[in-house]
């Protein structure tokens, strides 16, 4: 994992992938040699276009694909010589709604618990459904409920067999921003109850609300993996928008210095500075504009977001 950085306290890795890699048919490189330990009880956000290999990565770890190269270990059990004990560590809420259309709720839910050998418990699963608001919903079929309610039952189903880590692939997709914030509210509460959980998602608020730790992977390559804050402190810049009375063709000689960037026909200039620096050069630099002739009209700042950060990652990489 060339580059990249982790700043959690992995010591406690409840899973431990090392030099993965994957290769599909055809010659199509999915993983290019990433190394990542996820720490026991954490969340983890993995950011990244599609077709970046944030799946794929999944789908190893859960036993439905199988890596070209390198090990992933669970709980210190290898996922190939000791699946059922690894599997049966997972939950995993997949993209699709793959759902039996006319069986119930509580049927579906209990039919999985079982898919894993465990004995019918009829109060766990109660406090899993009330926990995801479908015990109203128990006795109602599938083919009934809304897309929404549906992501729930999948949910459901993935917690039925008590998973110490649950895998959630673009949990949110397709559903409206109530209900996103619902299962945002779900996730942290499964965090406290010590689930470990590992999201892709494509909704960058998502990741900035919940997450614990934020990685971001593109072709296949883990760019980096770091703790929310850590990363928006290190690599968010901070600027300063000058709004000027009357707009300007460009930006006096005097200023070059600065690097400021023109925003709105003339009428604004953009300052990045780093916060941590002695000295930011705010003082100077608006001296030198009033040297300059200019009028201010206005001032304010802004701290880059981490889809900004995202963005300028992926693209560096691109």
């Amino acid at each position: 994992m060339a580059g990249a950085t982790q700043d959690k306290d992995t010591s406690k890795a409840i899973v431990r992938i090392s030099n993965l890699s994957k290769v599909y048919d055809g010659g199509h490189t999915a993983l290019k040699d990433v190394t990542l330990d996820i720490a026991d009880g954490e969340i983890l956000a993995l950011l990244g276009p599609n077709g970046a290999g944030k799946t794929t990565m999944i789908s190893i770890i859960c036993g439905i694909v199988t890596a070209s190269g390198g090990s992933v270990t669970v709980d210190g059990h290898d996922i190939e010589t000791d699946y059922r004990h690894t599997r049966s560590l997972i939950g995993l809420v997949p993209q699709e709604i793959t759902l039996e259309p006319f069986e119930t709720v509580s049927r579906t839910v209990g039919f999985s618990r079982g898919l894993f050998g465990k004995r019918a418990d009829k109060g766990y699963i109660e406090k899993v459904l009330r926990s995801l608001s479908l015990w109203d919903k128990r006795n109602d079929k599938i083919v009934t409920l809304s897309g929404g309610m549906k992501r729930r039952v999948l949910i459901a189903k993935a917690l039925s067999h008590e998973p110490r880590i649950l895998f959630l692939d673009e949990p949110t997709a397709g559903v409206d921003v109530e209900l996103r914030k619902d299962m945002w509210k779900l996730v942290r509460k499964l965090s406290d109850d010590g689930v470990t959980i590992i999201l892709t998602t494509h909704y960058i608020e998502e990741a900035e609300t919940i997450a614990d730790r934020i990685g971001v992977i593109n072709r296949g390559e883990l760019l980096l993996v770091e703790n929310k804050d850590t990363l928006m402190q290190r690599m968010g810049k901070k600027q300063m928008e000058i709004s000027l009375h009357s707009p300007i063709d460009a930006v006096p000689d005097a200023l070059a210095s600065y690097r400021l960037e023109r925003a709105n026909g003339g009428s604004t200039l953009i300052y990045t500075y780093d916060t941590k620096a002695e000295r930011t050069g705010i003082t100077k630099l608006l001296a030198d504009l009033n040297a300059t002739g200019l009028k201010l009209r206005d001032l304010q700042t802004r701290q880059s977001s981490l889809e900004q950060i995202f963005v300028d990652l992926v693209r560096s990489s691109s």
